[in-house]
């Protein structure tokens, strides 16, 4: 039922390769349920859509604010994947055409890893794996941020969704060539999903989803892990590329933060495993958690606090309230203030 509009709240938006969602949180602590786009934002010569993104989350937040009977957004977080290299468009585009849409003038646009780290751990000392489809690593001492791999299923994403899913469907094809290294097992998941493994190309090849098709068959690898030493060494090197990008990011010198809780012991690390692959469990995270105590051993893994939607919300938060310390960048923080507004129209997709 729709409320009279009188109160003010702030929007989180996590956007990313499985579509749009959006929570707005009212004052006084309330959030409401998330609105999902299952539609991902497009992205073209100019990077990330700017008119696509706003064609989606426009609607989603006016049915958030009437629903919560919200007439003002305070603030406005945005986490998107593909940002940091991706987000020209976005940067120019969004702080005008939400002013203009919804009048908000208190803007962040955030890399997705950023997100992920904020709702994991907050604002403090630490490192973050953030790892569904793709795979990227980010960690601060709260002066600067440093990040390894995401760079997408062709270039990187080592250790991921997609890398695991194409590592065991290179097993399987092995397997039914007769190579060394096959995997029997494997390819015979590969023919329970996708029928005959001779005709696999012809169904990936011509996808334009390929790494969430890659993707999906991570789980049949972490399924067959523990009776095929096949499936077993290709986690084990997922975890190993994984270990990689953490210690490249992780901060050595200092744990704190800046929330008002206890700070990590002198020297120690806090680190966070945050998204959908770790949701394989033990094939995946008993060698992970090795290895990470073999590179890694001032490091202690603790649970995420929250995943990346959470994190935008407490980003806006901190936003509108001038809480907002984490390092600014413009390619993975980027905050505007005061934005300019204009027409409705001049953001029309």
């Amino acid at each position: 039922m729709t409320r009279p509009a009188g109160g003010s709240g702030v929007l989180g938006v996590d956007s990313g390769g499985s579509g749009l969602r959006a929570v707005l949180a009212v004052d006084g602590g309330r959030d409401t349920a998330p609105l999902t786009s299952e539609e991902p934002v497009r992205t073209g010569p100019r990077g990330i859509d700017a008119g696509h993104l706003l064609a989606q989350l426009v609607p989603m937040a006016r049915q958030l604010m009437a629903d919560a009977g919200v007439g003002t957004l305070r603030s406005v977080a945005i986490g998107a994947a593909g940002l940091t290299s991706l987000g020209d468009a976005l940067r120019a585009e969004l702080p005008s055409g939400l002013a203009g849409e919804l009048g908000v003038r208190r803007l962040a646009l955030v890399a997705d890893a950023v997100t992920a780290y904020t709702g994991a751990l907050g604002q403090r000392v630490g490192a973050v794996v953030a790892a569904g489809t793709g795979m990227i690593t980010i960690g601060t001492d709260l002066e600067s941020w440093h990040r390894a791999d995401g760079w997408g299923h062709l270039l990187g994403d080592c250790g991921g969704g997609s890398w695991i899913g194409q590592a065991g469907l290179e097993a399987a094809l092995r397997a039914y060539d007769g190579r060394p290294g096959g995997s029997a097992p494997l390819l015979a998941r590969v023919e329970e999903m996708f029928g005959s493994a001779h005709a696999l190309p012809g169904q990936l090849y011509p996808r334009t989803d390929r790494p969430a098709v890659l993707a999906s068959f991570a789980p049949e690898v972490a399924a067959c892990a523990d009776g095929d030493p096949v499936a077993a060494d290709i986690l084990a090197a997922a975890a190993r590329h994984i270990t990689d990008s953490l210690a490249a990011v992780c901060p050595t010198d200092k744990g704190g933060e800046r929330d008002g809780g206890e700070s990590a012991a002198s020297g120690e690390v806090q680190v966070a495993f945050t998204g959908g692959l770790f949701k394989m469990g033990d094939p995946l995270l008993v060698p992970l958690r090795a290895a990470l105590a073999e590179r890694l051993p001032y490091a202690r893994q603790v649970p995420a606090a929250g995943d990346p939607l959470s994190g935008a919300v407490r980003i806006a938060l901190d936003l509108a309230g001038d809480r907002l310390t984490l390092p600014r960048d413009d390619s993975m923080l980027y905050v505007v203030t005061d934005a300019p507004e204009t027409r409705p129209s001049d953001h029309s997709p």
